[in-house]
């Protein structure tokens, strides 16, 4: 993002336009999005590090979409694990839960709500930390960000956000429409307090 477009984001924020982001301005950024003060504090802190390596922060539409899809996922952030059981989860090979106990053990966590066996192996490793022996790791808001920057770089959601494409986002995070109008509506709010 350009020192001008970041100066109207702090300005809709109701934050200093000094045209730096920061965890100030990351943090009016969750807490716009349903974060407490101390989840917002952790996600801005996480953020300000993460956002830049996987080139989240790299113009509007990027933290638009990256924004609408873990509030979703998150239930504005007040959520860092699956309300649900996960017993749903159970057995599913597609998620590569192949053990009994797989689907409660494995389920969504996170901001983006990483979910199943595979998915945690596969990003625990990239990452170098152990998600599959250590699953509730997901959980703690500043490693679920990363785990969910992660997520949205290997995915190639940067380039769907770049085509203003909400519906293919969504299919790629959640596997089909699961909430789309609720995405649509954060997409439409951080559009908003982008412009």
């Amino acid at each position: 993002m350009t020192p001008n477009q970041i100066k109207v984001w702090q300005r809709n924020l109701g934050i200093t336009d000094d045209g730096i982001v920061g965890r100030g301005t990351l943090r009016a950024w969750f807490s716009r999005f349903g974060a407490d003060v101390g989840r917002s504090v952790e996600l801005a802190l996480s953020s300000n590090v993460h956002f830049r390596t996987y080139g989240i922060l790299d113009n509007p539409l990027r933290m638009a979409h990256f924004m609408a899809q873990v509030a979703h996922e998150s239930g504005g952030f007040r959520y860092m694990e699956e309300i649900a059981s996960g017993q749903a989860y159970e057995g599913r090979a597609d998620l590569g839960n192949a053990q009994p106990g797989d689907g409660k053990r494995y389920k969504g966590r996170g901001p983006i709500q990483l979910t199943g066996r595979a998915n945690y192996r596969l990003f625990g490793r990239a990452l170098g930390i152990d998600f599959e022996g250590h699953p509730e790791m997901v959980a703690y808001p500043s490693v679920g960000l990363l785990a969910g920057c992660h997520f949205w770089q290997m995915r190639g959601l940067n380039e769907l956000a770049d085509a203003d494409d909400v519906v293919a986002i969504t299919k790629r995070v959640n596997g089909g429409a699961n909430g789309l109008s609720d995405r649509k509506a954060y997409l439409a709010k951080a559009k908003g307090l982008l412009a």
